[in-house]
């Protein structure tokens, strides 16, 4: 086992050798990101619409990292709202605009701004990151949007390039078959893509109902949480390695990584200062108490972040991490907030505990969920079968593994719930879909 190597990176970044120290310390960390802040703060206030309003009356010198909690939050709402009062650059400086449409059917989609320093810093996390998984010589199958400069399969590609690695940037997976075909043929090493799409390769069928031999060693999971039902159908189907990567796009595509003990992942400390927060309160909770992750940008120069409240939900671990280093450690993302919904018996189910059952099902590879609200509420789930699956998965065996999920088995048993299920085949849905999912809840009115 190695040192991740983010932390010999960010001692780069922190000129360790400038600080008279051979070594990274988390005082040399925190001295560092407080002086980053202090900067982050002055940027913003000055050169932000956005940012001159909501921090105007703040105490913007910071002293120490704690005083950071005294600021106010920034939302998706904000950034929705106008996009451009976060700029603190020119829109002539702006090298990259990334649109995120909204999940509702009106939101208005949120605009996030890139310089091409920014992007650049991206690129350099990258490299870093993937250097876990592949040495040079290593072939790497990127299933990911690439086709547009600055995308995230075009950064990455050009952060293995550096790395001396080989890359196909292939896009988003759309026939199973054909990308499982192209793995074969380019003899891939590693994949990097999304994880219902990853896991509808692992349980594609062949003709005689076999599943398709890969030669690949390690897998990294983006852009979504990861269920762990979906790492260890890749295990078992690949004998291979399954890597989680945390981040989104308001990030800057990335925020932390997994080492080689798969156990949370390292941060982004140089770039990044993260905190977890009680959702309600917005109190920061300490370390090892679940909460929601909320992130400031450090060295952001187009569109700084400050306190931006993600809508995931994690903790920092406390324990130190097997490989050595002393980069802060958050535990896998366990969903999204928005993915919880309230039963009429008082109790809360959440899409992630949906995920672990019906994606651990056998042949399933995607699902959706619908709470109907009426005299009594139903629960609508429409599960995908994998291509090429052989083995009718009935409706009943999806009803039957649900009862293990006790707030739902016991709002059946009170009569306040129905479930129902129906099962179609994966050629029947438009495309393996990408978005983080959500129980859409559906008015009595049946509209939304």
């Amino acid at each position: 086992m190695k040192l991740t190597p983010l932390g010999p990176w960010i001692a780069r970044k922190l000129d360790i050798e400038k600080q008279n120290s051979r070594r990274l310390t988390r005082e040399l960390i925190e001295a560092y990101q407080l002086d980053k802040l202090n900067q982050t703060l002055e940027l913003a206030s000055t050169r932000s619409i956005f940012y001159k309003h909501l921090l105007a009356g703040c105490n913007l010198k910071l002293k120490n990292l704690k005083q950071l909690e005294c600021l106010p939050f920034t939302t998706a709402e904000d950034i929705r709202i106008n996009p451009l009062q976060l700029l603190t650059v020119s829109q002539g400086e702006i090298d990259r605009i990334v649109t995120l449409q909204s999940s509702g059917t009106t939101g208005q989609p949120k605009r996030i701004y890139f310089t091409a320093a920014d992007q650049e810093l991206t690129i350099e996390f990258f490299q870093q990151g993937m250097a876990t998984l592949v040495e040079p010589g290593a072939r790497v199958l990127i299933l990911l949007p690439g086709k547009n400069p600055g995308s995230v399969g075009d950064l990455l590609k050009q952060a293995l390039t550096r790395h001396g690695v080989e890359s196909i940037v292939y896009g988003p997976v759309f026939d199973p078959a054909e990308t499982l075909a192209v793995i074969q043929k380019e003899k891939i090493d590693c994949l990097v893509g999304i994880p219902v799409q990853v896991l509808s390769l692992a349980k594609y069928r062949d003709a005689n109902g076999l599943p398709v031999s890969v030669g690949v060693k390690n897998v990294l999971l983006s852009t979504d949480y990861v269920p762990e039902a979906i790492v260890q159908a890749l295990q078992e189907a690949w004998d291979c390695r399954v890597f989680n990567h945390y981040g989104s796009t308001e990030m800057g595509l990335g925020g932390g990584v997994e080492c080689e003990f798969l156990h949370g992942y390292h941060l982004r400390e140089a770039d990044l200062y993260f905190e977890v927060v009680d959702p309600v309160s917005g109190e920061v909770l300490p370390d090892g108490e679940y909460g929601e992750v909320v992130f400031t940008t450090l060295t952001r120069q187009g569109m700084p972040l400050i306190r931006y409240k993600t809508g995931d939900f994690s903790r920092f671990l406390k324990e130190p991490c097997p490989c050595g280093t002393v980069l802060k450690r958050m535990d896998k993302v366990r969903g999204r907030l928005k993915g919880t919904v309230q039963l009429r018996n008082g109790q809360c189910i959440n899409i992630s505990e949906l995920d672990e059952i019906i994606l651990g099902l056998k042949g399933v590879v995607d699902f959706s969920a619908e709470l109907h609200e009426g005299k009594e509420q139903l629960l609508k789930i429409t599960a995908f079968e994998a291509e090429g699956n052989q083995i009718s998965i009935e409706p009943e065996a999806v009803v039957h593994a649900l009862a293990a999920l006790e707030p739902l088995n016991k709002a059946v048993k009170q009569k306040n719930l129905k479930v129902q299920v129906q099962v179609k085949n994966e050629e029947q849905k438009r495309r393996i879909t990408s978005s983080k999912r959500v129980i859409v809840i559906i008015p009595e009115s049946g509209e939304l």
